[in-house]
């Protein structure tokens, strides 16, 4: 694409050099810079992008956008010919990332009706329903989530839960062109800080809730929660805003909201409103505006996120009763609350819950569905090289939700597995403490809750879910929670 249309929506301070050159990518990172490439230098959390553009003028890089002086700023002469080099200045260097990524793409988020869905919790669970219930209704429809990236039934790995601005773009005229109508994104809060999702055109946004989550990234919990506002702020007046109101930081995301404000709750009237009638294992009887269905997935939390389900898909302009009619025919999610029975009458969980509230979440649903009266047992730890503030807490809730403790590795990444494991553990009372086991080996923890499990008990891993890796000193090994359940329980 001529790159004069591809700068045409941002933000210019200086620029120097051919404007009417054909790009043939844009890319951030120097290391896969290409001849005739448009480099973009970003002030990153770890480096500075703009320490990398002479690696990238080396690789061929055509076109410089940063936010520093140019060459010709620096030297104050003017060349007499065109320069080889297109330099041009901005002063957000990652909002004109988001908006170029868009243009070189065709703006592929105007041609979908596109959903962004953010919260600490029920992210995951919430977009991968929304897109196989428009399976059901016949429609065609895309995916990005924290598990994997689907382009109608079309399969692609995942890496970040809101990938960067290139990538989104560029799958979404996947998208596109491969006839998708409809896509749902995982928006984190590193995404609307980074403005991976800037230039994208919205629908729609839900938010689910807000615990404390990433404070190893926001300096506190007011700048993440600003963060998720921030989403909100930004979507257009034709949008819709679609908030829990149960959440007590549900309003909050409305206020200076241009899109049209809706609610769903579990608790009250107004908006989309639901009511639990029966909790069990295999899933929950509950009525949605007034009309009955059985949802399969269990748990408080699950039927929240089947009516942030049902308000979306409504919003979208799907008939109700075509809605309920899809619902009931929907399953779990991958490493959301999924259970193995083992022939012994044992029952595993595996769950991504790796923050205080989502662990109490799924610990008090695995209470309400434990009509057996078996004990549970839990195995938990929690990540490296992230907010270790949330640590003590995870284990208190554990200990507390829990007949049999095991503290384990998540992924240490470079941390001390030992030192995760002691800062768990000054959550804990005496008394908790005492029935507490440290297992630093993953597999030798869930192996070991394998064989204290009795009859009717019910063991929990989680933190995981769906990953299939544990990082580990820079490395990825291959590690899967419910495959060492099912080896272990069979």
């Amino acid at each position: 694409m001529e790159l004069k249309k591809i700068i045409q929506d941002i933000d210019i301070d200086a620029i120097t050099g051919d404007l009417e050159q054909e790009i043939t990518d844009i890319v951030f990172d120097s290391r896969r810079v290409r001849s005739g490439n448009l480099f973009v230098a970003i002030r990153g959390y770890e480096t500075d992008g703009h320490l990398y553009i002479d690696q990238a003028l080396s690789a061929g890089a055509s076109v410089i956008v940063c936010e520093t002086e140019l060459p010709a700023e620096k030297t104050g002469a003017q060349p007499d010919e065109k320069p080889s080099i297109t330099w041009i200045r901005v002063t957000d260097s990652r909002r004109a990332l988001a908006l170029m990524a868009s243009a070189f793409h065709g703006h592929p988020s105007r041609e979908l009706q596109l959903v962004g869905i953010t919260g600490t919790n029920g992210k995951t669970t919430i977009a991968s329903l929304l897109h196989r219930l428009h399976t059901l209704l016949g429609f065609q429809s895309g995916l990005l989530s924290t598990i994997h990236v689907l382009i109608g039934e079309e399969a692609k790995p995942a890496t970040h839960t809101t990938p960067d601005p290139v990538r989104i773009n560029g799958l979404l005229r996947q998208m596109v062109d491969s006839g998708c109508e409809y896509c749902f994104i995982e928006v984190s809060s590193h995404a609307v800080a980074q403005q991976r999702t800037g230039g994208l055109k919205f629908t729609g946004g839900v938010f689910t809730n807000i615990t404390r989550d990433h404070l190893d990234y926001h300096s506190d919990f007011r700048e993440y929660l600003n963060a998720k506002k921030g989403f909100f702020d930004s979507l257009p007046a034709d949008a819709f805003a679609l908030v829990n109101s149960d959440d007590r930081n549900g309003p909050v995301m409305l206020q200076n909201c241009e899109a049209a404000k809706k609610t769903y709750s579990l608790r009250s009237h107004g908006g989309f409103t639901g009511k639990i009638k029966e909790l069990h294992l295999e899933g929950t009887s509950m009525l949605i505006d007034g009309r009955e269905v059985w949802i399969n997935l269990p748990g408080r939390f699950n039927a929240g996120n089947m009516l942030a389900v049902y308000g979306t898909a409504v919003l979208l302009g799907h008939h109700p009763d075509d809605v309920i009619r899809a619902l009931s025919q929907l399953g779990p999610v991958r490493g959301r609350f999924e259970t193995y029975r083992s022939p012994g009458g044992v029952t595993a969980i595996v769950d991504y819950a790796h923050t205080p509230d989502a662990l109490q979440n799924v610990l008090e649903t695995i209470r309400e569905v434990n009509i057996a009266g078996g004990n549970i047992i839990t195995v938990v730890g929690a990540g490296g090289n992230r907010d270790r503030g949330k640590r003590p807490a995870m284990a208190r809730i554990a200990a507390g939700g829990s007949q049999r403790l095991i503290l384990t590795s998540d992924n240490p990444r470079f941390e001390d597995p030992e030192q995760i494991l002691d800062d768990m553990m000054k959550g804990l009372p005496a008394d908790l403490a005492e029935r507490t086991l440290r297992i630093v080996g993953r597999e030798e923890a869930i192996r070991t809750a394998c064989l204290m499990a009795g009859s009717k008990d019910m063991i929990l891993v989680a933190g995981k879910g769906h990953e299939q890796t544990q990082e580990i000193r820079g490395e990825k090994v291959r590690f899967d929670d419910m495959e060492i359940i099912r080896k272990n329980l069979k």
